[in-house]
């Protein structure tokens, strides 16, 4: 029995847990607000004290050695920041480096479904003139559009805006959208041309009326055969991608 207690302390002694700053730093990287020490000192079943030398010792290593964040004692407690002289690297990353950007085809999409919703992909396609199934995706993973029931006559699926498409433009409401006749041209070789589809313009109210009679039944039903396709390499098919 002696000989089996030794066995046991000896294994216990071979694998030790790891070092008070080990855990000081593991704790302190997964936290939201600064750290107090005496909550260190409870977790980690060590004298204050101790817990006091340790994160000193530590944030001094880190400023001698020039890392790239500090350990500071903020608001009585502990906690990691980025270094004050790496400021404007982080500021670059945090508003470009991860900033997705919205391609031409997906802004026009989006003006579409905004001023004619709810609309179906159908119909956003018939006024782009190229089909905008894959925008559509693209758009409603990232939380601008939603799926807003069917349409009673062809059960095809209708979108609507989202409120985080009203909080990214900074509005209030759908009718703070501003009007889209005084962006049109003044001067166009075929006016009627030029204005039908155009979200907002009587032109492309004519061009629903007729769309609801002739062609948005057949155009619901199969839009891959109806809606021009894109040719490859062009159009669309980028739209599943942010802009470089």
């Amino acid at each position: 029995m002696m000989l089996g207690d030794g066995a046991g302390d000896a294994v216990g002694e071979a694998q030790p847990g790891p070092g008070l700053r080990a855990c000081l730093e593991a704790i302190l990287l997964v936290v939201d607000e600064p750290v107090p020490e005496v909550v260190l000192a409870q977790v980690l079943e060590r004298p204050r004290e101790e817990i006091a030398l340790d994160i000193a010792g530590l944030a001094a290593s880190y400023a001698a050695e020039g890392r790239g964040f500090d350990l500071r004692e903020v608001a009585g407690g502990w906690r990691f920041y980025t270094r004050e002289e790496c400021a404007p690297v982080v500021e670059r990353f945090v508003r470009d480096g991860q900033e997705v950007r919205l391609t031409q085809a997906a802004l026009e999409t989006l003006a579409v479904v905004a001023y004619r919703q709810p609309v179906s992909r159908a119909r956003v396609s018939a006024v782009r003139g190229v089909n905008c199934d894959g925008v559509m995706r693209t758009l409603t993973l990232r939380g601008l559009v939603e799926e807003a029931g069917t349409e009673h006559e062809t059960g095809a699926i209708l979108y609507r805006t989202t409120g985080y498409f009203l909080e990214r433009l900074g509005l209030a409401s759908l009718d703070e959208l501003p009007e889209l006749a005084p962006f049109l041209p003044d001067e166009v070789e075929d006016p009627d041309s030029a204005e039908e589809g155009i979200p907002g313009t009587d032109r492309a109210l004519d061009t629903d009326r007729a769309a609801d009679t002739d062609r948005a039944p057949d155009a619901d039903r199969a839009p891959d055969t109806e809606i021009p396709q894109d040719p490859p390499g062009a159009g669309d098919a980028g739209d599943e991608h942010p802009a470089q």
